[in-house]
């Protein structure tokens, strides 16, 4: 179901080649005791580029950047219980961690507005060239449309943020869901598990419009609700962003 909503192509990278990439990574860090699950299109680059600035030697990289690349050779035999990619979940990591690390280790992940989330997906898609029914939709017909479509409301109903954080036993194991609009309020507990802050520049700014509200009409603002209601409910959101989130 993973594929479906962020589709990966056969034989090929995510972005793939002819795709507007960008820099994305999950990260194990032995060394710090951390676990990074990078959920797809939740703003999570910046964080992840600081993470590997301040890498230790024997970090784990899963993701396209240089550094990550270079390190590959270390999953070679790995023998892990689903897809060693960027977007890997923790239950996709067993065999390359142990249970036991995925408890003791501090995991983390972001998370977004999904009002927003789903422009940002949906503009993404845009910009593809790769063979995909999610891309031909995207280019196909308009947002409105696009969120309506059955495929993209099961895809994301699938998939919520708390689902990328069990573990292979289907136990949730997350000791900081950091939300994207409060993300130095949020990260407080994983700055207090490093024993320092990190600097978080901006990376990745699209052409979209900054304020996503612009895309949706009433009716389709009150479909996304419906589809990710999950998430809404948990993360304290709403449609208008000048409405407290608590």
């Amino acid at each position: 179901m993973l594929n479906t909503i962020f589709p990966r192509p056969a034989g090929q990278g995510f972005p793939p080649p002819g795709g507007r990439g960008s820099l994305r990574r999950m990260i194990i860090s032995h060394g710090r005791r951390y676990i990074f699950v990078h959920i797809p299109k939740t703003g999570g680059t910046a964080l992840a580029l600081a993470l590997e600035g301040r890498a230790m030697r024997d970090d784990v990289m899963l993701g396209d950047t240089p550094k990550a690349r270079n390190r590959r050779r270390r999953l070679k035999g790995v023998a892990a219980a689903g897809r060693l990619w960027k977007h890997s979940t923790l239950a996709d990591i067993d065999g390359l961690v142990s249970r036991a690390q995925v408890v003791e280790y501090f995991t983390f992940t972001l998370v977004r507005n999904p009002w927003d989330r789903m422009v940002s997906y949906y503009h993404w898609l845009r910009e593809q060239s790769f063979d995909h029914p999610a891309v031909h939709l995207s280019q196909a017909v308009d947002f409105t449309d696009f969120i309506s479509h059955p495929s993209t409301a099961a895809s994301f109903r699938a998939m919520p943020y708390g689902r990328y954080m069990r573990d292979a036993g289907g136990q949730e194991r997350c000791d900081a869901f950091i939300r994207l609009e409060h993300i130095e309020q949020d990260a407080a507990p994983l700055w207090a598990h490093l024993g320092f802050a990190l600097p978080l520049p901006v990376v990745n700014r699209s052409a979209r419009a900054a304020d996503y509200r612009r895309y949706y009409t009433d009716g389709a603002a009150e479909r996304l609700a419906d589809i990710c209601a999950t998430d809404i409910v948990r993360f304290g959101y709403s449609f208008d962003p000048n409405r407290r989130e608590s």
